[in-house]
């Protein structure tokens, strides 16, 4: 240890020194108070500029506060430490390591220990419309009605932070539906891990049933026995109960043979705002929970950042800590009164700091998307019904600059959704919306079908344009990720083998069986050609239209 500390004075950021101090500290059961006081020594009478002296503090930290060590309850050691940095910060406030750790204690200042239920389709008190295939074509309902092939409808629960234990002895179900007792909750993740902010189940409904063209209530109730657990550890917070009403129909429509446009056939929805707030049901934190405290230390930081010279590190945290607050207003009189302030500080930054001009922009689509669906009244304006599907309410996000997709929670119930014309690199993000049936991602900076592998999760989509994105050479497919070999390169899955520079797309368009129309080609010239349409129409047997042509049967 006293060869550790001479190395640290003569080399604040060897982090080596500091990884192996770490190691004797475990190895010699050295108190993490102790070196808790090493690290404010180090801060206060060497240099405050020492990012590995906050880092390690931020790990003591992390630990003491978690064994609930006395003197270290979050809502006291959290303040106590925002005091601290703020010393440094307003001292040299172009110096990166305390606006790191500042950084880290935001997080910690905002995140729930516990795991909390956001949101769900469909949500508490909302009546939803079941009826058969290609009801689109008959039905007289708007978007509360859900067209099924399968006799069945998802169920989606959204969570705050990744979860695992969701099953049917976490999530109970009590309805006259029959056939659900025992229901297969999956999580929608990328990365095939059971971890997941997003789960799904389906639940079964039979038109012949007795509980034909009544009204069935569903009843979910989840977190009553423990097993919902966080990356963390930490069990749901409480108990959630939330009921709604399914009317079951016999309408089966004719099938959709023609294409559809996503440039006319567009009306203004004079929709009431308690039709919307029956299908967007967000819980929100109480006291029970630790709100008050952290509601009035965002405040706190809010004013405290407001005296701070114009610089671009302290408009990026006035910024986050707008963010912050506006998820944490519960009046809807109030919500939205900061997101002009926090779109303009983003801008700002742009001009500040031409280097990070994406991060800015990503930030800045992310606000813009969580002004849009902060109140209902703002985001009915960008709904609109779509005639040539009998009315069905389309989501139009286009021509907004987006770079990057956000908010979805607030989206579940979207069943039609334009984001064309704006400049987004990937359609992460869009999983979590599993009623999508049309999507339009045309016109963004799409540069590879890897950045649609989200897709692969939505198992409703009949019609999707990804034209004019500028997919294929210029931009080669990274095989390495592949840990495999060519997909179907042992067997005749598609009648033969997937030419390795399709991989991508294979992967994307094999589990998408229920598309009908696509639009791919055009504006993807490096991907033109017979060829690739033949593969095309092989993977995706239902295809009636490519690329505005219909298809031979």
């Amino acid at each position: 240890m006293q060869l550790l500390n001479k190395y640290q004075k003569l080399d604040l950021r060897n982090f080596h020194a500091w990884n192996y101090r770490r190691f004797v500290v475990e190895l010699t059961k050295t108190s993490p108070h102790d070196e808790l006081h090493y690290t404010t020594d180090m801060i206060n009478d060497v240099s405050f500029s020492n990012y590995s002296a906050w880092h390690n503090r931020s790990v003591l930290l992390s630990s003491l506060v978690a064994k609930k060590a006395d003197g270290f309850m979050p809502k006291e050691t959290i303040r106590r430490e925002l005091d601290y940095v703020h010393n440094a910060i307003f001292t040299d406030e172009d110096d990166q390591s305390a606006w790191f750790y500042y950084l880290w204690l935001l997080n910690q200042t905002v995140k729930m220990e516990t795991p909390l239920r956001t949101s769900s389709w469909p949500s508490d008190g909302s009546i939803i419309n079941l009826s058969g295939p290609e009801c689109f074509n008959g039905s007289s309902s708007k978007f509360t009605t859900f067209c099924s092939e399968s006799g069945s409808f998802p169920l989606i629960l959204y969570f705050d932070q990744a979860v695992s234990g969701v099953s049917s002895s976490t999530v109970t179900i009590d309805s006259e539906l029959q056939g659900n007792e025992d229901l297969v909750w999956e999580p929608v993740s990328d990365k095939n891990s059971q971890l997941s902010c997003i789960w799904v189940a389906r639940l079964k409904f039979d038109s012949t049933e007795t509980c034909f063209r009544k009204e069935n209530k569903v009843k979910v109730s989840l977190g009553k026995s423990q097993g919902i657990v966080s990356s963390r550890g930490c069990n749901l917070s409480a108990p959630y109960e939330f009921v709604y009403t399914v009317h079951i129909h016999d309408t089966v429509g004719e099938p959709q043979e023609d294409i559809v446009s996503w440039t006319d056939g567009f009306d203004n929805w004079d929709a009431q705002s308690k039709d919307l707030k029956s299908l967007i049901t967000l819980d929100q934190l109480n006291a029970d929970t630790g709100f008050e405290w952290r509601k009035q230390a965002i405040k706190t930081e809010i004013e405290c950042f407001r005296d701070l010279p114009d610089s671009k590190f302290g408009k990026l945290i006035l910024a986050r800590l707008l963010m912050v607050e506006e998820t944490m207003i519960s009046d809807d009189a109030v919500k939205g009164i900061h997101y002009k302030e926090i779109l303009q500080l983003y801008k700002d930054l742009m001009a500040l700091n031409s280097s990070h001009d994406q991060y800015y922009k990503d930030e800045h689509s992310v606000a813009l998307l969580h002004k849009v669906t902060s109140r209902t009244e703002s985001l009915s304006r960008y709904l609109f019904l779509y005639r040539n599907m009998n009315n069905i309410v389309c989501l139009r996000l286009n021509n907004l600059t987006l770079s990057r997709i956000a908010a979805v929670e607030k989206l579940l119930f979207v069943q039609m959704l334009d984001l064309s014309h704006n400049e987004l690199h990937s359609a992460e993000g869009l999983e979590a919306m599993q009623l999508l049936c049309c999507l339009n991602l045309s016109h963004n900076r799409i540069r590879s079908f890897s950045a649609l592998d989200s897709l692969r999760h939505l198992k409703q989509l009949r019609v999707l344009d990804v034209s004019h994105n500028d997919m294929g050479g210029k931009h080669p497919v990274d095989t390495t990720r592949y840990l495999c070999s060519w997909p179907l390169s042992n067997s005749g899955e598609i009648g033969r083998e997937v030419p390795g520079k399709y991989w991508d797309a294979y992967l994307v368009l094999r589990d998408l069986k229920k598309l009908k129309q696509l639009g791919i080609i055009r504006g993807n010239d490096l991907i033109a050609g017979e060829e690739f349409s033949s593969f095309v129409r092989q993977v995706v047997p239902k295809l009636v239209w490519l690329d505005g042509h219909k298809l031979a049967s």
